[in-house]
C-alpha cells in the first residue's frame, strides 16, 4: 500500500498524492520513510523533500516546519513549499540577493522590527535552498 503525502504551507497545498517513499531533511539529519514506518513527528529543516512514486522523483524546495508520519500517511506543514521544477533561478537569486539587502538594512536602524528581521531571515533562507536546490536538480539530470 501507498504512503499519502501531503505537504501544507499557510497559503496552499503545495504537494498531495500517493508515494513509494519520501526523503525529508530534518532537524537531526535525512529521514526516509517508506509504507509501514513506525510513527514519527520531527521538525523539518529547510531543505529539499524528494517523492518518489513509481521510480519517478518529485523535488520540492522546502523550509522550515514539521512532518508527522501515521501509519501511511505523511503530512509535512512548512512555511513555504515549491517544485524545483517550477523554480526560475534567476528569479531566486534575484529574490535572495533582495532579501540579504533588506536585512543588512533593517538590522542597521536604530530601530529593528524583530518581526520583520524573522521575514526577511525566512525570505533569504527560502530563497538560497530554492537557488540550492534547482542547483542540484540541473547537475543531477546532466
Amino acid at each position: 500500500m501507498p504512503l499519502q503525502v501531503e505537504i501544507v504551507t499557510p497559503d496552499r497545498r503545495a504537494y498531495q498524492g500517493a508515494a513509494d517513499g519520501v526523503t525529508l531533511p530534518t532537524a537531526l539529519g535525512e529521514v526516509g520513510i517508506l509504507p509501514g514506518h513506525i510513527p514519527l513527528t520531527a521538525v523539518i529543516a529547510a531543505g529539499e523533500v524528494a517523492v518518489t512514486l513509481g521510480g519517478k522523483v518529485t523535488r520540492l524546495a522546502v523550509d522550515q516546519g514539521f512532518v508527522r508520519v501515521v501509519g501511511d500517511k505523511v503530512s509535512v506543514v512548512t512555511e513555504a513549499a515549491l517544485d524545483v521544477a517550477k523554480i526560475d533561478l534567476a528569479a531566486a537569486e534575484q529574490a535572495e540577493a533582495r532579501a540579504r539587502q533588506a536585512l543588512e538594512e533593517a538590522k542597521g536602524s536604530r530601530d529593528p522590527d524583530p518581526e520583520g528581521l524573522l521575514r526577511l531571515e525566512q525570505q533569504l533562507r527560502f530563497a538560497a535552498i530554492q537557488r540550492m536546490a534547482k542547483g542540484r536538480s540541473s547537475s543531477s539530470a546532466d
